[in-house]
Order: structure tokens, then C-alpha cells, then sequence
């Protein structure tokens, strides 16, 4: 292990290996990234690993909208030998109350002022792009074609390899104990594997970014709330677009190989570090999913689990230098989506850390927007 870096990314997820290319990409030199487990370990190889732009803020739109074009193009630009499995076969949003087809027109209206060719369906509409599906408590839908679902095992793995290509280094299965300050200044970091003398870290933690921070005297406005997950038996090929539904609460893809991938919300779901599996969770998932799709009611779960969704109080992340300890960066507080955030993430970060001219508006991500109650509110999440 090395004694000295420039730079230390705590957090081996999507998040951190994008951080940590884009960083080299963009000028920075001797990077190293440290994971307690090995890379995926945490939320992103236990995420549904969706892509869509369609969202209600310009915020949202822009920054999906840059991942998504990257995620496009991943190949060429990770220089990967695999293939990340960018499946683009829409985002189907299934509309069944008037509030959110009222919502939908104004999404769709900042979608496509930024270039997002979604539109809004109607119920035959529905049907012509995933026929199993039963529209008779549906309004209307939404789609974009350029959404769709990701491997996020092949994902992290294609930034990590550029990310070493390009000089950087990974030590897993190595934990950090400690952060050294002196004042107001970085010293290094303290881990299982030894000390690196370093004066920048970055946050890049996930659910455990909570904990990193306070290692540093570090205070996050965050939570970490346990969300569920299920697989079932592959199957001839019957949908092809992700469906997702905010009034109905779910989402369901059926994935390359054949089976359905799909999660919903679940009230009291714990707050802390707890990834054990809800055991109503499939009960409700079984019932939601078979209302709108009839034709799986035979299908078997092979599994389920559970991962952290790293939480703001406005759902949005954080991306920004702490303001009492310079050269302590934060990236978290995803909400749920710091999968498909990844690229502007790492673009952003990278800008933010080296100083330079932003790309994505990811200025208003700051912490100080809590205190000064800029809160960026999202009209349509699961």
C-alpha cells in the first residue's frame, strides 16, 4: 500500500470508481480508492441499476441526461473488452390519478425543453410497447426510449480498470479506522492496511458515508434507510421496457437472461445499517406487481434482499467540500439513485475537487443549501 496520495476516495460502489476516473481523467495524479470489502459490495451490487431521464427538475433532467449519454458510450470511453449491458428499452411510467397526470405533463414539458424525447401515452399506447400489461386502472403513461437498465457488476467494474488504466490504485478488502486532522487541516487516513499521508478525501461511502464524516468531525444531514428487492426464475422474454409507477409504487425490468428484477417502497423500514430481508416485503411486491402484470402470477422468486438507500432531507445528493475541514469531499446522500447518477457524479466531483469550470449545475448540490432552505424538491420518485 502506498504511504502517500493526492487524493484518497473512501467508497469502492459505482460512485467511487467514477470519482476516482474522472479525477485522472481530468488531470489529477496519484489517486487511490479504498474499500472495506471488495468492489459492489454495498448498495450499487444491490441496486435495480436503472437509467432514466425522466424526472421533474431541470436539475435531475441535465444530470441524468449526462450518464445516460456516457453510459451510451461507456465502451469507447472506459475502453472496457465486456459489455456493461446498457439494455435501452425505455422507461414506461404507468399514470393511474389525475395529480399525476397533471405531473407528468409538466415533467414532460422540462424533458423536453432539455432535448429528452419523452412523451405522454395513452392506454393503447401502453399496450402497442408492453402488451402483458393491464391498463384497465391506468389514466395514460409516459415514455422515453433512451432509458433503460444496466449490469452494475460489469458497470464498476469497466470504471475501475480505466480507473487503474489511467494510473489509479484500489486496495479492498481494506477498512478505514481513522481520519487524522490537525486544526483545520487533513493528515491522512488511518486503515487496516496502514497510513496515507494525504490532505484531500473523498466521501464516497454510500450508507456508511454518515460514519466516514464523523470519523473527520464531519456533520452529514443524512440517514440510511434499508429499501427491498427481489429476482425471480428467468423466462421467455415478455417486457421490454423498465416499468415504473411513482401513484402505484414499484419498478420492474426483466433483465438480458430472462428474469424480472423489481422493488417497491415499504413503509417502517429501518434506519440504520440493517440490510437483513423484510419478509412482507415480496407478500406486497407479489400483490402490486401481478395487479399490473397478471401473466407473472405463476412466477417463482428465486430470492430477495435488501440494500441502503443513502438519505438526504431533500432527496437530493450532496456533492461539496465540508466547510469547517478544507479538502473533506462529500458525494452522497443518493436517495436512491447514485447508480445512475454515476458519471455526473464523477464529472461533477472532479470539477469541484480540481477546480474546474462545471459542466452540470452541480453547485446548488452544496450542504449549505439545508441551512439556507434551497431545498431541491423532486415531484417523481418511487
Amino acid at each position: 500500500m502506498k504511504n502517500t496520495a493526492d487524493i484518497v476516495i473512501i467508497g469502492g460502489g459505482i460512485s467511487g470508481v467514477a470519482i476516482g476516473y474522472f479525477l485522472l481523467k481530468n488531470g489529477a495524479k496519484n489517486v487511490v480508492i479504498i474499500e472495506r470489502d471488495y468492489l459492489t459490495a454495498g448498495a450499487t451490487g444491490r441496486c435495480g441499476a436503472g437509467i432514466r431521464q425522466q424526472w421533474g427538475t431541470e436539475l435531475n433532467c441535465l444530470m441524468s441526461k449526462f450518464s445516460c449519454e456516457f453510459f451510451e458510450n461507456a465502451g469507447s470511453h472506459l475502453q472496457y473488452s465486456s459489455d456493461i449491458e446498457f439494455h435501452q428499452g425505455g422507461y414506461l411510467m404507468l399514470i393511474s390519478t389525475e395529480k399525476e397526470l397533471e405531473q407528468t405533463k409538466k415533467n414532460i414539458a422540462v424533458q423536453n425543453s432539455l432535448g429528452i424525447d419523452s412523451r405522454l401515452l395513452s392506454k393503447a399506447e401502453i399496450k402497442q410497447i408492453a402488451p402483458k400489461v393491464n391498463t384497465e386502472s391506468l389514466l395514460a403513461g409516459a415514455f422515453h426510449q433512451r432509458d433503460g437498465h444496466l449490469n452494475p457488476f460489469h458497470t464498476t467494474h469497466a470504471f475501475a480498470q480505466a480507473f487503474k488504466r489511467l494510473g489509479g490504485e484500489i486496495y479492498t478488502d481494506t477498512s478505514v479506522t481513522g481520519i487524522t486532522t490537525e486544526g483545520s487541516r487533513i493528515k491522512g487516513v488511518e486503515t487496516s492496511g496502514g497510513f496515507i499521508a494525504t490532505n484531500c478525501i473523498v466521501n464516497a461511502a454510500g450508507g456508511y458515508s454518515q460514519q466516514i464524516a464523523a470519523m473527520a468531525g464531519v456533520a452529514l444531514p443524512l440517514y440510511s434507510e434499508r429499501h427491498n428487492i427481489l429476482v425471480t426464475e428467468p423466462v421467455e422474454r415478455v417486457l421490454s421496457p423498465v416499468l415504473m409507477s411513482f401513484s402505484l409504487n414499484f419498478y420492474c425490468q426483466q433483465v438480458p437472461h430472462g428474469s424480472f428484477v423489481m422493488g417497491r417502497t415499504c413503509d417502517n423500514q429501518p434506519r440504520d445499517l440493517r440490510i437483513t430481508a423484510d419478509s412482507e416485503f415480496p407478500v406486497h411486491m407479489a400483490k402490486t406487481i401481478t395487479a399490473i402484470m397478471p401473466s407473472l402470477n405463476k412466477l417463482r422468486m428465486l430470492r430477495q434482499w435488501a440494500g441502503l438507500y443513502n438519505m438526504s432531507p431533500d432527496k437530493h445528493p450532496i456533492y461539496c467540500e465540508a466547510p469547517e475541514l478544507p479538502g473533506f469531499y462529500t458525494a452522497a446522500g443518493y436517495s436512491g439513485r447514485g447508480f445512475m447518477l454515476a458519471p455526473a457524479t464523477g464529472q461533477s466531483m472532479a470539477e469541484l475537487i480540481l477546480g474546474l469550470t462545471p459542466t452540470l449545475p452541480w453547485q446548488r448540490l452544496g450542504i449549505s443549501r439545508f441551512e439556507e432552505g434551497n431545498l431541491i424538491l423532486e415531484p417523481s420518485v418511487v
